[in-house]
């Protein structure tokens, strides 16, 4: 072996040590946003994934670099649910579909809720998914309302909104019982609908007076924070 391959050999492994750390600290990021929401630091996901702060600065530079590896493949998964639901043959189902899907994947991932909600969060690759998602659930919007099923007063920015409201359920009432927004999710359906039916049923019970008091108890104001550690 030559000098100059002996000083090479050792960079593979280097190299291998590299990509773990990336996926380690990805998973780890993957834990914490969800759990806590993106007001968590590079210093709470290098703690999780049990690194050195500095080993996740040098793979990701700032909280955005991290934020942009970890959400905008999520968020393209969200745009791949609007393509899904314009295919449904029924386009009130396609629509009832989408925003199930959705707050569904919210449900499980605070941080995923957060980047959908806010512009406060991630750069060019979050941008682009987000511009490709928009004109996508304009269509599925729009194509429900041209069957007349759902009503012809809803815009598709009210979706955002409609997520937040759900995404307060979740926050409020995740200690007590965690799926409890499912119950509110079809009533939210139903108001929507341009000719009012038979109402859904509730897949879950409403709390109970003590039930409603643990929520109180447990439950803290968010804080907002968006600097880049």
């Amino acid at each position: 072996m030559t000098r100059d391959a002996a000083s090479a050999a050792p960079a593979r492994p280097l190299r291998r040590d590299a990509e773990l750390n990336r996926r380690r600290i990805l998973e780890s990021a993957r834990a914490v946003f969800g759990r806590r929401g993106l007001e968590a630091t590079l210093d709470d996901v290098a703690h999780h994934a049990g690194l050195g702060v500095g080993t996740v600065y040098r793979r990701f530079p700032s909280k955005e670099h991290l934020v942009e590896a970890l959400f905008a493949e999520q968020l393209a998964d969200v745009a791949d649910l609007a393509e899904e639901a314009l295919k449904a043959d029924d386009p009130w189902d396609g629509f009832t579909q989408f925003v199930w899907r959705t707050v569904e994947l919210h449900s499980a991932d605070r941080g995923l809720r957060e980047i959908m909600l806010s512009k406060a969060f991630g750069h060019e690759h979050v941008a682009e998914v987000k511009a490709r998602m928009v004109p996508l659930i304009t269509q599925v919007v729009e194509r429900a309302q041209a069957s007349g099923q759902l009503r012809p007063d809803v815009v598709p920015t009210d979706l955002p909104l409609l997520h937040q409201m759900i995404g307060s359920v979740i926050e409020y009432t995740h200690v007590v019982e965690p799926d409890l927004w499912r119950r509110y999710l079809p009533l939210l359906l139903d108001g929507l609908r341009a000719h009012p039916g038979r109402s859904s049923d509730l897949p879950r019970p409403g709390l109970d007076q003590d039930e409603i008091d643990q929520a109180m108890c447990a439950w803290r104001q968010p804080k907002h924070r968006t600097e880049n550690t």
